[in-house]
């Protein structure tokens, strides 16, 4: 990292500078790191008076946290949590495992509590980053012309490619899971499901055009911690083909292997060769179809009608 060019993270709006840390790894993947490895002074870091309410033993902060992350606020045999108590002359409650609720911070000294909070958060957000995504958002393109033009696709691009190195019928996306993606989701628990859906529903009340709107609800969804950035601007895009369709489940994708030392191994997928697709088939017409409604779909899940499951939407018509 850049002395003079840190590494920013956002929360509620405010930026905050992310320190340089050194992770460790573990024999076992529950085993979770020492976050914090050298003493941080809590007096130059922000103290904002909305994060932080006087009370008459002190100072008090919450933060809103599935449980999934909790074990990485506490670290490997306590250490984290023990540190950042220690650094900041705070104390620090986090709810049982398995329970979501509010990780609760008290102290003295208000810049003690403020300081506890920003790191704790950005521990939240490191490791949100690191866990795989659960949900994306999406328009459904399950209408039947689309279907068919699909399924034409399919069938030429066989017919005349299927010498090409790995084109085969196992990569073509299942025509009833279609779908144009705006932006993947990481949703760690039924609570972060329903903000999603009402900060959804909030969208669709302010935005209107189609670009507007997604490349809006993607800033809303990014500023929120429930999307990471990646682009400034949504590219929509339809997924056809892709080797993760394959059957062969050594082939699903990269995945994580591990040696009896806890080492691991990485295995890449099988690639296929697209250039004469792209050359053949660069202007082939899928239809067209309303766009009525943005979708949170869950990954891996299979709706009654072949598509993916729904776990919220709101409708344009």
């Amino acid at each position: 990292m850049e002395v003079m060019r840190p590494q920013l993270v956002t929360f509620d709006g405010r930026n905050y500078r992310k320190n340089p840390i050194q992770e460790k790894t573990y024999q076992h993947e529950e085993e979770v790191e020492d976050f914090f490895q050298d003493p941080m002074e809590y007096a130059d870091e922000p103290c904002d008076a909305d994060q932080v309410e006087q009370t008459p033993q002190g100072f008090r902060s919450s933060v809103s946290a599935p449980s999934l992350l909790y074990k990485h606020i506490v670290g490997k045999r306590g250490d984290t949590k023990k540190k950042i108590e220690m650094e900041t002359k705070t104390s620090i409650t986090i709810p049982k495992p398995g329970q979501d609720g509010e990780i609760v911070i008290t102290g003295q000294h208000r810049n003690g509590v403020i300081s506890a909070r920003t790191r704790i958060e950005v521990l939240l957000d490191t490791f949100r980053r690191k866990q795989p995504f659960t949900h994306f958002l999406s328009f459904f393109l399950n209408e039947v012309e689309v279907q068919e033009r699909f399924l034409k696709f399919q069938e030429e691009v066989l017919e005349k490619c299927s010498t090409d190195r790995g084109v085969d019928n196992t990569i073509f996306q299942n025509p009833k899971k279609l779908h144009l993606t705006i932006g993947m989701l990481v949703l760690l628990s039924e609570q972060e499901i329903q903000q999603t859906c009402e900060m959804l529903q909030r969208c669709k009340e302010e935005f209107i055009k189609l670009q507007e709107l997604v490349d809006r609800v993607l800033e809303r969804f990014q500023a929120s911690g429930l999307m990471v950035k990646d682009w400034s601007s949504v590219k929509l895009h339809a997924t056809v083909m892709n080797t993760l369709f394959r059957k062969d489940p050594n082939a699903e994708g990269r995945y994580n292997l591990y040696t009896a030392d806890g080492k691991y191994i990485f295995k890449e997928r099988e690639s296929f060769d697209g250039r004469n697709i792209l050359k053949l088939f660069e202007n082939f017409y899928f239809g067209s179809l309303k766009l009525n409604s943005i979708h949170i779909s869950q990954r891996f899940t299979v709706d009654s009608f072949g598509n993916y499951a729904s776990c919220g939407q709101i409708d344009f018509s």
